[in-house]
């Protein structure tokens, strides 16, 4: 399924996401067409799980890093543009229910909570870990939450042709979410990768999300503050 766009208007330009946005982007063009060897890029940049477990003499530093770093590196256009799509669509709302502030720490802890989730399934794995999906999956987690009444314009495959429908938000991130279930499940017979797929990465970014949103909900916390003054009789 293909989303293209969703029902739900925010109202506020969401600066963090597009920013997010233009980053991803940004390195991505960098990768491809001004770094000499884009392999090494990756192995430098992305999150190796060998190199983390086993290259003792890295330093700390060196280890933590790619946590992050990693999230902003795609692997091919198709990647790129799907991810790219995806915050597009979904990040506008969550930036604007969170703050900017909010968004950008939740984005980046949900990224790195799913990073730690693939590495963990095989910390052998000599194939580096790159994607903004982790992150955007929590994402995802924080929308089905806010927004389950939302509605989302998407192409859905019907044997051989396509189909545009108005799909409920719950039914969407649903069959999103069993994909990346099944998927996760038919990896782990090979070591947690199934076709370069980090499956665990989205199941663990979009547990994460579901879990930390209502901590940064904004308007949560607008309404406990609201309700915490003094009454005198």
């Amino acid at each position: 399924m293909i989303p293209l766009r969703d029902t739900t208007k925010s109202g506020t330009f969401p600066i963090v996401n597009t920013a997010f946005i233009a980053i991803n982007i940004a390195v991505f063009i960098y990768e491809i067409w001004i770094t000499n060897d884009q392999r090494l890029f990756m192995y430098r940049f992305g999150l190796v799980p060998a190199i983390v477990t086993t290259e003792l003499e890295i330093g700390v530093f060196n280890r933590l890093y790619p946590f992050v770093t990693s999230m902003f590196l795609h692997a091919g256009w198709m990647h790129i543009i799907g991810n790219m799509l995806f915050l597009y669509i979904f990040g506008e709302n969550i930036e604007h229910r969170m703050g900017h502030f909010r968004y950008l720490l939740f984005y980046i802890l949900t990224g790195i909570i799913a990073a730690i989730i693939q590495f963990l399934i095989n910390t052998n794995s000599v194939i580096p870990i790159v994607g903004a999906s982790g992150a955007i999956s929590g994402v995802l987690g924080a929308y089905l939450l806010f927004y389950p009444k939302s509605r989302i314009l998407t192409v859905v495959p019907i044997l051989f042709f396509f189909r545009i429908r108005h799909l409920p938000a719950t039914v969407f991130i649903f069959v999103w979410f069993l994909i990346q279930f099944l998927g996760g499940i038919n990896s782990a017979g090979s070591a947690g990768d199934a076709g370069g797929v980090a499956f665990w990465a989205h199941i663990g970014g979009f547990a994460a999300g579901l879990i930390l949103s209502q901590y940064f909900d904004k308007e949560k916390n607008y309404r406990q503050n609201s309700f915490s003054g003094y009454y005198k009789n």
